[in-house]
């Protein structure tokens, strides 16, 4: 139940910030006033609908600065989301990860959901976060002392999907210049959404820095979950369906989850909860059936 209701709450937010219709028909970019504003998840800011702006696209175009201005804004932003939901950004307000969830349930495809190097692989998206958001785009300058965004060039899919391939379809003064870089970043996206049938969220579990950044929020932020240890009867049955890994039981707000919600819905005894604060903002089944 909740990931159908996951699916369309993904949907629905998805396409609330991609309302920019005459961009998808023209191929040009929405420039507006909205565009100062940051959304949660990857939403590409040469989108042609996009309303907003990437954290991450954001974060890297202010660090290349030449100005050397600290990215304030931006940092408030991720602290401000992180702090509330955490990782549930990734898992209920992110485009590309509405994509690999889609992309997963084809059928007939054998999923594999745990190999040998899939904890030393997880290390990676940090690795991405403070060489390819970070360093290059402070360092690595032209003569002018400018950087570039090289995460956005050189490695986000979600760039590719939403933003490259519609601008290059519709726009043919662009059709007639791409060259190298695009065929790369189209050969990134291609690799990923394949990897995406077998493996369950690749892209977030090894590559992405924003769930890096949102998952150092897990532990303190105000939407939470809770194990109710005292009516946990360690089936496991959590654990188990928990498609990013997480072990449950002992570190539920790991910063690999997603808040994805599959863990409280298996529950057979509704030991698992989610939490605002210290508060449990939902009603349990068996205070639900005392109620009633």
């Amino acid at each position: 139940m909740v990931d159908k209701l996951r699916l369309y709450f993904q949907m629905i937010f998805l396409i609330f910030t991609n309302i920019n219709i005459k961009g998808f028909i023209r191929g040009t970019i929405y420039k507006g006033k909205l565009k100062n504003i940051c959304l949660p998840g990857l939403n590409c800011y040469s989108c042609p609908g996009a309303i907003g702006s990437c954290p991450i696209g954001s974060l890297q175009g202010v660090i290349a600065s030449r100005n050397y201005t600290i990215p304030f804004y931006v940092l408030g932003f991720l602290i401000f989301f992180g702090s509330i939901f955490g990782r549930f950004v990734c898992g209920w307000m992110c485009p590309f990860g509405w994509v690999q969830d889609i992309i997963y349930k084809i059928p007939f495809i054998k999923k594999i959901n745990n190999f040998g190097v899939d904890k030393h692989l997880r290390y990676l998206k940090y690795l991405i976060l403070s060489i390819f958001v970070i360093i290059l785009p402070l360092f690595v300058v032209d003569i002018v002392g400018q950087g570039r965004p090289w995460f956005c060039e050189y490695i986000c899919p979600s760039g590719t999907l939403f933003a490259g391939i519609p601008l290059v379809f519709n726009n043919r003064e662009l059709s007639d210049i791409i060259g190298f870089l695009y065929y790369w970043k189209l050969g990134v996206l291609i690799f990923l959404l394949w990897v995406s049938i077998i493996v369950y969220r690749p892209f977030c579990k090894y590559i992405c820095p924003l769930g890096v950044i949102y998952g150092f929020f897990n532990r303190i932020s105000l939407f939470n979950l809770d194990v109710n240890k005292n009516k946990c009867i360690d089936c496991k049955k959590c654990e188990n369906i928990c498609a990013m890994r997480v072990e449950i039981l002992k570190n539920i707000n790991s910063v690999e989850c997603i808040r994805c919600g599959k863990c409280k819905d298996v529950c057979p005894v509704s030991a698992i909860n989610l939490t605002c604060g210290q508060k449990n903002i939902l009603i349990k089944n068996d205070e639900l059936s005392r109620n009633v």
